[in-house]
């Protein structure tokens, strides 16, 4: 896909920064093969490479229970947090490939379904001896992109554990963060969340830029207190909006003020999304890696999820 004329609405790349890959965690085959497919969809909308990443983890070999309880998988069984991108080596018998072989097996996988998705796409690949998350953060330093698995979080408990490996990555990456669910999502519009800071500018700017490349419309929602006027700020907002759209004139945009809470009216909007585009922190300094708008969709919402991070502040004029 052709990249579009206002590409450098997101970031102004020098020669260096221009050739970072799209880095796809790659973790067991029945986990990662999502995140391939989604993560070499985006690398060729970009331009970019793709770069797959699977990291050994000895210490987590060092866990698994010598006899195992029902339903636990067995020493060596190549058995990792999932989405992580990891696996813990060793061996399981007469006829088992040796860690190194099942890593080489699990890349070579991936590069035959990148291929199938985009046949022209440039992709390497790289086994990495470390914990999953401390190589993706280290390898995110140089990358345009990081997509890793949601580890099924989408589909499960309400309640889900801050050190999740997505959760880590989204939190500590100094690149954007995509975040691939298992079930595909509709063929819907690409969501952003705005608040007026400057994070959640810049994570405009990188959805027109998504969206362009994806040939899909873009929706922009701004959620204000349910006792506050919807039209307070408007104008602006749909100034700034009005701006980005202008380098995009072929795209389709849409602006929306809506009253409620900013978590849980963004959740029920991305239920109809192709992907759902929201700053780490927004306006919200005084919290951690990740603020409670991201938090709350990167735990619940079934679209894939960017979590922008990383990137130079993009002045919208």
């Amino acid at each position: 896909m052709a990249a579009p004329d206002g590409s450098a609405a997101v970031a102004a790349e020098g020669p260096v920064t221009a050739h970072r890959p799209v880095v796809a965690g790659v973790g067991p085959a029945t986990e990662h093969l999502p995140v391939v497919r989604v993560a070499a969809g985006e690398a060729a909308a970009h331009g970019r490479s793709l770069a797959l990443l699977h990291a050994f983890n000895w210490a987590a070999a060092l866990t698994v229970p010598a006899v195992p309880g029902p339903g636990a998988p067995a020493p060596g069984s190549g058995a990792s947090a999932p989405g992580s991108g990891a696996s813990a080596p060793g061996s399981s018998g007469p006829g088992a490939l040796s860690p190194r072989a099942e890593a080489e097996r699990l890349i070579a996988r991936a590069a035959v379904v990148a291929e199938e998705v985009e046949p022209a796409l440039p992709v390497s690949g790289e086994i990495v001896e470390g914990d999953a998350v401390a190589v993706l953060v280290r390898r995110s330093a140089s990358a345009f992109l990081v997509a890793v698995g949601d580890g099924g979080m989408a589909d499960g408990a309400s309640c889900v554990p801050a050190d999740s490996p997505a959760v880590q990555v989204a939190a500590r990456a100094d690149c954007p963060v995509l975040v691939v669910r298992r079930e595909p999502p509709p063929k819907g519009p690409v969501l952003v969340g705005v608040d007026g800071s400057p994070s959640s500018r810049t994570a405009l700017a990188f959805a027109f830029d998504c969206a362009a490349r994806r040939s899909a419309r873009i929706l922009v929602v701004r959620v204000v207190e349910p006792d506050r006027p919807a039209d307070d700020d408007a104008d602006g907002l749909a100034g700034i909006v009005a701006r980005c759209a202008e380098r995009y004139p072929a795209l389709g945009a849409e602006c929306h003020t809506l009253h409620g809470d900013p978590g849980t009216v963004l959740l029920e909007q991305s239920r109809s999304a192709q992907l759902t585009v929201v700053a780490a922190r927004g306006d919200e300094p005084w919290r951690g890696m990740l603020g409670a708008v991201a938090q709350t969709l990167l735990y619940h919402s079934p679209a894939p999820l960017t979590v922008v991070r990383g990137l130079t502040p993009v002045a919208v004029p």
